[in-house]
């Protein structure tokens, strides 16, 4: 089970989270592209702090929404859609490939992450946008919802790999989403909830929804937020949860 975090979320003079203590102990950084959060510094920074740690590089675009986090929906067309995807992964692989080194695969942020698993407009977009960037980019979708319709959409183009992905710190539905943000549960705020979430998902592919029940759950990456700073001090106790 695959270990990752949304990184390089700070801008200008502002510091969002703990990279240098949080990058030893995860597998995959999902470092933020400018549209959402981040700086080319903050990027050019977190690919170095990255490849110091052997961590691999994903590109985490977002909605133009600084003000916002990119947790507000957008209704950009589909060329609007592609190209703005393009623009923040090619923005990150060209810093990479100043350091050696590249991306590997894009995970989408905030509110385009929850719109792509609820409309197959959006997620084909992303897609294809993966497609053309390079080959065998990897896309990170949400395990659980419409895991077949995601397969169905990467065949489609040209068989794009898929990583199913779940949540620590997050809520779920019975549906399988994720609970919204504004539901002031929403958000796992003590260590206890994360260990009991990740045990359940890593040991028994499940996960506990909102009313209580046992949703299946098969993932491929367990995702910590990288704004969630009180959880991130927990962050070798939950490492050590993803062993099976």
């Amino acid at each position: 089970m695959q270990f990752n975090c949304d990184m390089g979320e700070s801008f200008g003079p502002w510091v969002m989270g703990n990279d240098e203590a949080v990058m030893p102990h995860i597998d995959m950084a999902n470092i933020a592209c400018g549209f959402h959060a981040s700086d080319p510094v903050h990027m050019h920074r977190t690919i170095a702090l990255a490849s110091q740690h052997l961590v691999r590089i994903g590109a985490h675009p977002g909605y133009p929404d600084l003000q916002g986090f990119g947790r507000r929906a957008m209704a950009l067309s589909r060329e609007e859609l592609f190209t703005s995807l393009l623009y923040q992964m090619g923005a990150l692989d060209a810093l990479c490939k100043a350091q050696g080194t590249s991306v590997s695969y894009m995970k989408p942020h905030g509110a385009l992450y929850n719109q792509m698993m609820q409309d197959d407009a959006i997620l084909d977009t992303v897609l294809a946008s993966a497609a053309a960037f390079k080959p065998h980019c990897s896309v990170v979708v949400m395990a659980g919802v419409n895991d077949d319709k995601c397969r169905q959409l990467a065949k489609q183009h040209g068989g794009v790999p898929l990583l199913f992905e779940a949540f620590c710190d997050r809520l779920y539905n019975d549906d399988g989403t994720l609970v919204s943000r504004t539901h002031p549960d929403a958000v796992h705020g003590s260590i206890e909830q994360v260990i009991n979430q990740v045990r359940g998902i890593v040991k028994h592919q499940t996960v506990t929804t909102i009313s209580g029940k046992q949703r299946p759950l098969k993932a491929d990456t367990i995702c910590l937020h990288g704004d969630n700073t009180h959880l991130l001090q927990e962050i070798a106790r939950i490492k050590d949860c993803l062993k099976p």
